[in-house]
This record gives C-alpha cells, structure tokens and sequence, in this order.
C-alpha cells in the first residue's frame, strides 16, 4: 500500500524537483495524485459487492504494476508530460482500491484485541514503503545519474529521464513480486454485513453508508480527528526532501538524492521501524485512550528537528542523519495511535471497510490540501518561517487529540 502512494505522492515530487520544477510546482503536482485516496469511500461499497477483498488486492496490485510500467515506457517520448500525470492519475486510483481492499483484509479478518496485538507491525509494514521509496528509490535515481548516464548530479533537469525511468520499472518488478507473494499467503477477508449482489444496491450501500456515518455519536470530533491529527505532517512531507537538496544560497542543506537516500533509507528506516514497534507495545500496554495525547505528542513535537536544521543548516552529515532520525523515531512511535483510532472507534458498525475509508479519506485530504499549498507557502516565507509554520500547525492535532471521543470499549483481556 505505502509503496504506491509514496511513490506517487513523494518520490514523483522528488523526481519533479530533479527534472527542473520549482518547489511549489513540484509539491502541487505530486499532492494532486493524493485525490484518489481521498474519494475512495466514494467506490469503497463497490468492493463489497464481487468475489473478496483478497481478489481486489491483488488485481489491482498487478494493474499497478503494468502503470509503472507503462510510466516508464511513456517517459522515453518526447513530449511525455500531459500522458505521464493521466498514467499517474489512473495509478492512484488504482491504489486507492489496493487501500481499501487491503484495509477491509485487516479490520475484517481480525478482531480489535487482534487489531491492538499487530498495530506495531502493521505501522511498522506501512512506514517501510515510505522509506524504501523516499529513501531507496531516491538514493538510486541519484546513483544511475551520475555513475550510469554520467550527468551532474546537482544540476536539475530533463536529463534525470533516464535515471528515473529506471525507477519505475523497478517499482513495477516489486509491486508484481508482491502480487504473487499475496496470492499464496493473504486471507480472504470476511464479508461485510449486507454485501451488495449489483452496481445498484452498492449505490444504495454508499449512501446508506454516508448516512450512518453521520449518525455516528460525536461524528464531527472524529472527523476533525481523521483531518488534522496528521496536519504538521503534511506540511513537511513534500518540503523536507526539497530542504535537503536545495543549495545552501537558497536555505536548503544542499544534499545529492543519494546522501537524502542514504539518510532516508537506512538511518530513517532503522528509526521507523523502532519506533513502530515500539509505539505499538506501547499502545498495546497501555490501551489506546490513556496513551493518545502521548502518541500524538510523539509525531508532532520533533517537527522541531527541521526548524533547527533551518536555522543553523549544519554540514554535518551526522547532526543531519540525527535530525531525520528523531523525527522517524517519533513519527514512527506516534502513528500507530491513528490508525488504531480509526479501526477502533470510527470504523466499527454497519459498514465498516467503509467507514474506515472515510477516515484514511479524511487523511488524504489533509495531505492533499496542505500538499498543493505547501510548496507555495515555502517560497513565500523561506525554510526558516516555513518550518515555524509548520510548528504552529502542530496545535489542531494536539487539540483534537485531547477532545478525541471514545464510545467503543476496548479489549483488555
């Protein structure tokens, strides 16, 4: 699942950056792609309705895999741009049915004790895609640059084609490999209540859906919380790899993709996946309601890492790695609240998959608005009052955190 939309949604911001972009168009671009993940409760009732939710996923996984392909084929034309974001669009909407297919496998194949018991892991699943594609794929894109095609690997522009076509055939080898790996060992996943047999009653299904979302007690709280939990990170998703290849002149520290990848993928990786697991013993022992405040604490409070790079733009390889290391650590630790938050006291009742879709939804839009907006914002302020903002922007997390309604009782036994 985070293979796809962070390959869509930051490594294609990355990869527009390289190709001579400036930030805001490189940031609005890549958020546009987020759309998709953000109406999927719009077709959620339509994977109801056939076969199972193992069918839609590895179907769509294997669609996934022929776009990436198709992208990197579409890239070697000469005016390939206009193709290359209806290829991306299609993909994402394909991605977004893998999300909520696979969603439905989790929450339906296992109760909330369950649920709790593998919220490490499942966080831990999610935040290696981000750091393979930010961290690996990016790390690669700069190494095929110089050392393959012989290019200058500071000087941005169309000449990164053919690095990044590279990536894209990659994305898609990987993406078919797991297909095949989830056709032999992924569950069914239960059916939901009231499947619908035709197009019609999934139409039904929607609204009925829509209406007993609204029903729900406290429903606004909740959406607040699915909107801005993750509002300071959408700030800073697109706009901290453009601060860390920008040129020091322009307040940036002036990395290559490989040092960025280097530093992503293996320093941020270690950092994430810790921090998962241990969020996730953590949430585990404690129950989900007592540690919430904790959680969100933990994704928004080391925000400040990037402030801090930004106002003394260290050389230092080590303060940098340090700096990304923190925020992994704590975005790592911190995340599993949400999700948790959403499979336990959003989703539950008459339709779940789809109401837990509305709240992944809720997400997306967040990152989609603050994405399209973001790059715009920093070039108007500069890093350094930029990364203030985004502190700023921590408080209708930590607001909605502490207000968050819980109505359904957790397991403890």
């Amino acid at each position: 699942m985070a293979l796809t939309y962070m390959t869509l949604t930051s490594v294609t911001a990355i990869m527009f950056k390289n190709m001579g972009m400036d930030n805001a168009k490189a940031a609005e671009y890549a958020s546009y792609l987020i759309l998709a993940y953000t109406i999927k409760p719009l077709f959620a009732p339509f994977v109801e309705m056939y076969k199972t939710k193992k069918f839609f996923v590895i179907c769509t996984q294997i669609a996934v895999a022929l776009g990436f392909f198709g992208v990197a084929i579409v890239m070697s034309l000469p005016s390939y741009m206009a193709i290359l974001m209806v290829l991306f669009w299609i993909i994402s909407f394909l991605g977004a049915t893998q999300d909520i297919a696979s969603d439905g496998v989790y929450v339906t194949s296992l109760d909330s004790k369950t649920q709790s018991l593998y919220c490490g892991i499942q966080g831990l699943s999610w935040n290696i895609g981000p750091i393979i594609a930010s961290g690996g794929l990016v790390y690669l894109s700069g190494k095929l640059h110089a050392d393959v095609f012989h290019h200058d690997p500071k000087v941005f522009g169309p000449e990164w084609v053919d690095a990044w076509r590279i990536i894209f055939f990659i994305v898609a080898g990987v993406t078919i490999l797991m297909a095949f790996w989830h056709m032999r060992v992924m569950p069914d996943g239960a059916k939901a209540e009231n499947t619908p047999t035709s197009a019609r009653a999934a139409l039904h299904i929607m609204w009925d859906s829509f209406v007993t979302f609204f029903q729900k007690r406290d429903v606004w709280l909740m959406i607040a919380f699915a909107f801005l939990f993750r509002l300071s990170i959408g700030f800073l998703e697109k706009i901290g790899p453009f601060f860390m290849v920008d040129p020091i002149a322009k307040g940036g520290l002036g990395l290559s993709n490989e040092l960025l990848g280097i530093i992503y993928g293996t320093y941020g990786l270690i950092a994430v996946l810790l921090g998962s697991v241990l969020g996730g013993i953590f949430l585990a022992r404690r129950g989900l309601q007592p540690s919430l405040f904790i959680l969100c604490c933990a994704v928004n409070i080391p925000n400040v890492t990037f402030l801090l790079m930004s106002l003394y733009q260290p050389s230092s390889l080590l303060a940098i790695t340090a700096g990304v290391a923190i925020e992994k650590f704590f975005f790592g630790f911190g995340s599993v609240g949400f999700m948790i938050y959403l499979m336990q006291q959003l989703a539950p009742g008459k339709y779940t998959t789809t109401h837990y879709a509305f709240g992944t939804g809720l997400m997306g839009l967040c990152m989609l608005v603050t994405g399209v907006i973001s790059g715009h914002l920093q070039q108007l302020l500069g890093y350094t009052s930029y990364f203030t903002f985004v502190m700023i922007a921590t408080i209708p997390s930590f607001l909605v955190c502490w207000f968050a309604p819980f109505h359904q009782k957790e397991k403890t036994d």
